[in-house]
């Protein structure tokens, strides 16, 4: 793909316009790190385009804060003080999502799970996002937390212009067929490998 030009260009009736406007469905996936730091280095992109971000955290612990989240909320506070950019949400899983305020345990999680998922599919059947960032939402799928088919029929069949990028390893194969853009991030060194934790600025 020389210079950004598509390799083949489908019989679809589309014009070139109208087939680089479709909305895509994008995984990173693999074992090496940088999939959530892709994503969320995308959905700053998206805001400086005016869209609305929605991030959705499935598996972090919400004690945790990382760099990324204070950046991206933010930016949607100068959105609502300004205008500029696009409306930004964040919500993680881990002590109660955050729209619902509801305190939890480590039994919960897959009730959590479950329950962030509805939310979501509610808001893309409503198209109240541009972008959709369903952060390490691989592992629900994996652990039968979430219904495959149902993420993937709902993922490939939403209404409108709605963007989404999943992060995580081990993605389902049948999302990895419905999907638009499959990244998978392959580990050739890591320092956690020679017992050195993560640090302040390059893990969060």
């Amino acid at each position: 793909m020389p210079q950004g030009t598509p390799s083949t260009v489908p019989d679809d009736g589309l014009t070139t316009a109208q087939r680089r406007h479709l909305p895509l469905l994008m995984v990173h996936t693999g074992d090496g790190k940088g999939k959530s730091t892709a994503a969320f280095g995308l959905a700053m992109r998206a805001w400086n385009q005016g869209w609305d971000v929605g991030v959705f955290q499935f598996v972090k612990s919400a004690k945790w804060r990382i760099g990324e989240q204070t950046v991206l909320e933010r930016l949607g506070e100068l959105h609502a003080q300004t205008g500029e950019g696009g409306p930004v949400e964040w919500h993680k899983m881990g002590s109660g999502w955050s729209w619902s305020r509801k305190a939890g345990d480590d039994e919960d999680h897959a009730r959590d799970a479950a329950e962030g998922w509805a939310e979501v599919k509610r808001r893309i059947a409503e198209e109240r996002h541009d972008l959709y960032v369903l952060d390490e939402f691989t592992y629900p799928m994996e652990w039968g937390w979430v219904d495959v088919d149902d993420v993937v029929t709902t993922l490939r069949d939403r209404p409108g212009r709605q963007y989404v990028v999943v992060t995580g390893r081990r993605a389902h194969p049948a999302l990895v067929e419905a999907a638009d853009l499959v990244t998978e991030m392959g580990k050739v060194k890591h320092q956690m490998d020679r017992g050195q934790k993560g640090q302040r600025g390059i893990e969060w």
